[in-house]
């Protein structure tokens, strides 16, 4: 086969002569194709249709134009040269599929599928020779063989006698190896990282060994086992098999319930009754538990580790930024100590763990040291605002301790609120999050700083923030947040709020003492009535309570009055504010009550008595409330009265009581 495609790709890479004609009658005289020397291959059969041969290809041009001719004559030569390229692949494909299949081969002792190899009869290979693949070295493996390899799950070898040790090049082939049985064969020594590769090992069964007299716990070290099965291998009783008594004794990998034995010479018994001295698990002990140092100091930790046998002590330090240096010393034979010394601390090493470990034939114990590093904070970014779901000015800040952040405005410290806060998360070492702005304005532009402070330092960073464009001056601007203003300000605001009060309470006390009824008539076209009432309506100690209206229309003004009528649907209570001799007030929006915006906040004051004198009281109340419009009292907007509670809708002070200011 090898002969035959070099055959092939010579003759498919040898360069073919082309006829050119200079003259058309000359080739249409020509009714012969191109030769070459040699009889082309025939070209490949494509679907159900038939290869065309020599005389429908000389029927083809068969043709009275001379340049069609000359034309198919050159397309011809590259039919040909596409043919002779498609023989040679496939050549190639069924070259490769023997090589692979030769490959894999499996031993004739054996069975074997995608996932398990399986070989219960005597042989005398050893597992190396498992697969052919194996001599021709793993150097050379390409990745379609290697997924090959990974996709075994379960290997069964039973018999082999000539199997005796058992080695990681043997096994770094399996990645994929969940099961592993030898048994009846004549291994008697499993190097310590055999299974260094086979993560994914869960059962291992070495019973019936006969050969096998001692194995270390350093071979089982990586693996998570559920079950090991050793009956029928008689141990050599000594220190070398300790830590199988001791996981016999805990019950690990289901060793509790077999029957595993020692041999003290000619006397064979249970290896649970083992009895050796000087042979104990190591015991380790360190100087600190938490560590915490600045940034750029130096430290040290000493780790001790005690057991007969001496164990070996080691501080695993992989991925440590700081500069290290171990000493080690040894007491009575019988302790290990080992001091590392950590020299210009490094931030980056915050919450890094020191792990101290002791091991020897018995087994092994470890010992971690918590490693805290406090550095001054440092602001890591802070960017220009983003529009997301609310505006956000993003930020990451870096310290440890953790350091407390405060925002400042043009100076001034912020404080949050609904319109303007803070949300942030923890990572590690950095402070993540927004600076939120809930519908900003021109109000807010200006220069944002963020300060960021802990024990070690102050940090501080500015950024401009620019929200919206200034207005021209004398132009409306709807309800804005604007920042607090000083306290001069504040306290006139107070003031005029006092002396509006003030005016107000006099005016109702006298109103009521000395007032006559008002033309505002009860009973008929009342104020709280509208020319367009629906048939139907329901009147109440004279006042027409008009049933819902699920319609949606604007607010209008009554007949004869300047009480103006809200719709019900157009008032969505939030919350409860309080509560005074008249009713309970609650936050609402109210929407259609303004010309230029859709829902404005409200304050929605209830009637909680429907007795007659307390609607004749809401009535006046509304009247007076209706003809008492200033600039320094509360904006009346009218009432809502199409069923209970009757309601009157007032201009929200969001500074709250002015009592909290007297």
């Amino acid at each position: 086969m090898a002969d035959l495609l070099r055959e092939e790709l010579s003759q498919a890479t040898e360069e073919k002569p082309q006829l050119f004609y200079t003259d058309p009658q000359e080739a249409l005289r020509t009714n012969e194709r191109p030769q070459t020397g040699r009889k082309p291959p025939a070209p490949p059969i494509i679907g159900n249709k038939a290869p065309l041969g020599e005389e429908q290809c000389r029927k083809m041009k068969d043709v009275s134009d001379p340049d069609t001719e000359v034309q198919r004559t050159r397309s011809f030569d590259q039919t040909l040269r596409i043919c002779s390229r498609w023989k040679v692949f496939l050549l190639l494909v069924c070259l490769f599929h023997s090589s692979l299949s030769s490959l894999l081969d499996c031993p004739p002792t054996c069975t074997c599928s995608s996932t398990e190899i399986y070989c219960n009869k005597s042989d005398n290979s050893s597992i190396s020779q498992l697969l052919s693949f194996h001599m021709a070295g793993a150097e050379n493996m390409s990745e379609s063989i290697a997924d090959l390899f990974q996709n075994i799950t379960s290997i069964h070898l039973e018999n082999w006698i000539g199997l005796k040790a058992l080695k990681d090049v043997d096994m770094e082939l399996y990645p994929g190896l969940q099961r592993l049985t030898i048994t009846r064969s004549s291994l008697h020594t499993l190097h310590p990282r055999v299974f260094s590769k086979n993560f994914n090992l869960r059962y291992i069964n070495l019973s019936m060994n006969p050969m096998l007299k001692s194995l270390s716990w350093h071979v089982f070290e990586h693996l998570q086992l559920t079950a090991l099965h050793l009956e029928g291998v008689v141990f050599s009783c000594g220190c070398e098999i300790r830590w199988l008594q001791l996981w016999q004794q805990r019950g690990e990998a289901g060793l509790s319930n077999q029957q595993l034995t020692c041999s003290t010479g000619h006397t064979h018994i249970l290896l649970l009754d083992m009895n050796v001295t000087n042979c104990d698990l190591p015991v380790v002990s360190v100087s600190h538990s938490n560590l915490t140092v600045v940034e750029g100091d130096e430290v040290t930790v000493i780790c001790n580790g005690s057991a007969l046998p001496i164990p070996e002590v080691d501080w695993a330090v992989n991925g440590l930024r700081s500069i290290t240096t171990q000493q080690d010393k040894v007491y009575n034979n019988s302790i290990h100590s080992i001091t590392i010394t950590l020299a210009n601390v490094k931030r980056e090493d915050n919450n890094f763990w020191l792990n101290c470990t002791a091991n020897n034939i018995v087994g092994f114990a470890n010992a971690s040291v918590h490693l805290i590093v406090h550095f001054p904070p440092s602001i890591e970014k802070l960017k220009e605002p983003e529009r997301r779901h609310d505006t956000c000015i993003e930020f990451t800040v870096r310290g440890s301790p953790h350091p407390s952040l405060r925002w400042f405005h043009e100076n001034k410290e912020i404080s949050h609120n609904e319109y303007i806060r803070q949300d942030m998360d923890i990572y590690n070492d950095d402070l993540e999050g927004c600076l939120l702005f809930k519908n900003p304005t021109h109000y807010n532009n200006g220069n944002y700083t963020l300060k960021a402070t802990n024990y070690l330092g102050e940090v501080n960073r500015t950024v401009y923030g620019h929200f919206l464009e200034m207005p021209p001056p004398g132009t409306p601007t709807a309800e804005t947040h604007k920042p607090l203003e000083d306290p001069f300000g504040v306290s006139m605001a107070v003031g005029l709020a006092v002396f509006a009060c003030v005016i107000l309470v006099v005016l109702f006390v006298l109103i009521n003492k000395y007032g006559r009824r008002s033309k505002f008539v009860i009973k008929g076209e009342s104020g709280f009535d509208s020319p367009d009432e629906p048939s139907g309506e329901s009147k109440v100690a004279g006042v027409h309570l008009r049933p819902h209206d699920w319609g949606w229309r604007c607010p209008r003004r009554t007949k004869g009055d300047n009480v103006q009528h809200i719709k019900r649907r157009d008032i969505i209570l939030k919350r409860e504010l309080g509560e005074g001799a008249f009713g309970k007030v609650f936050l609402a929006e109210c929407y259609n009550l303004s010309p230029t915006k859709d829902k404005m906040l409200v304050a929605v004051k209830t009637l909680k008595d429907p007795t007659l004198a307390a609607r004749k009281d809401f009535q006046h109340e509304a009247e007076l409330l209706t003809n008492l419009q200033h600039e320094h009292i509360v904006k009346f907007y009218g009432v809502c009265v199409d069923g209970d509670p009757l309601i009157m809708v007032f201009e929200y002070m969001k500074h709250g009581d002015l009592n909290k200011f007297l």
